[in-house]
């Protein structure tokens, strides 16, 4: 990959919107390892300054279309990756026109800034939600996309004006739908920092360091193994390393790219409950509560197609890992008396 990040001695520049959020930061991380340069857009509405720490930080908003053009003329990237997003199902359902605003119209400022300043190659971020409901796991690309939120939809909307700048302005694309994101860096320098947060790991760390009542486990009563709903956990550090891998096959001159990025293994409530307490040696304190309206008992991917065509492998493929990787950075935080 280093070959590939630097041109004449130079680090080739990777414009990375979103790129103080989550897993936005953990993918600068693994740019700058492989030799890149990230440059960061961000309009800090969820992302952190502090993960900004690879190289410059923009600080706007792609609803400013004249700012977006202005970054990319300057900063002349090879290529975007893009997360920047809104990504709450439930607010997408209450705030539509915000979602619809920021996903869509936001990522067609891109598209338009970077065809106009010959810009080719753009990583998205999408989703498994764009599936919706599925009648059968584990879940291929060949799935039928019927999303069932607003959030979801803005995804798929997305995917479909990328693919069509492919077809009618010579845009090289790939676009990585991934399950669950979960866990933190493995060497502790990033973590996973949302307000408010959702995510069943960090809400179970919470609740085993008694920072947050007894974590609601929704539904007991599922058709699984343990009666709890199961999803596919895939590191963050996989994650940003599946964009970097996508980044490199554009690069090298592929057209299109759409994949699933998963592990292909099926994780209860209850198994990642009992990971975070093995990991921390505490209890998770948890209450049993309804099942959620719209959530499937079964999601898991079949990543196979990114096996193939980016010879993605995730090394932290199971709970236990993700677990003691999140659980690290967030006792050193509680340590070091830092709000999580």
């Amino acid at each position: 990959m280093l070959q590939l990040g630097k041109e004449l001695g130079q680090a080739m520049q990777v414009l990375v919107t979103g790129g103080a959020g989550y897993i936005g930061s953990h993918t600068c991380r693994s740019l700058a390892r492989a030799g890149y340069s990230p440059v960061v857009f961000d309009d800090l509405s969820t992302g952190h300054r502090h993960n900004v720490r690879w190289g410059p930080l923009y600080e706007g908003s792609l609803l400013d279309p004249v700012m977006i053009l202005r970054v990319l003329e300057t900063v002349r990237p090879a290529a975007v990756i893009h997360f920047a997003a809104k990504a709450y199902v439930g607010e997408s359902m209450e705030q539509p026109e915000r979602y619809w605003r920021t996903n869509v119209i936001g990522s067609l400022n891109l598209l338009e800034a970077m065809v106009e300043t010959g810009t080719r190659c753009l990583v998205f971020s999408s989703s498994c939600s764009t599936y919706g409901d599925v009648a059968a796991v584990p879940i291929s690309e060949a799935a039928p996309q019927l999303p069932s939120n607003v959030y979801a939809e803005t995804k798929l909307t997305v995917e479909k004006a990328i693919h069509w700048y492919g077809r009618l302005r010579q845009l090289r694309a790939a676009i990585l739908r991934y399950f669950n994101a979960a866990g933190c860096d493995p060497e502790g320098e990033l973590g996973e920092e949302h307000d408010p947060e959702t995510h069943l790991l960090p809400r179970a760390i919470f609740s085993a360091l008694g920072r947050i009542p007894p974590l609601q486990v929704y539904g007991t009563d599922w058709p699984t193994g343990d009666g709890t709903a199961v999803r596919d956990y895939v590191h963050v550090a996989d994650l940003a390393e599946a964009h970097l891998l996508a980044l490199e096959r554009l690069l090298q001159g592929e057209e299109q790219i759409v994949c699933n990025l998963g592990t292909g293994r099926g994780t209860s409530v209850l198994d990642v409950l009992r990971a975070v307490e093995r990991a921390s040696g505490r209890p998770v304190p948890w209450v049993a509560a309804p099942r959620r309206a719209g959530d499937p008992a079964l999601l898991v991917a079949d990543a196979s197609l990114a096996g193939r065509l980016l010879s993605w492998v995730p090394a932290h493929p199971d709970i236990e890992t993700i677990a003691a990787h999140a659980w690290g950075w967030f006792a050193r935080r509680e340590e070091q008396g830092a709000e999580v």
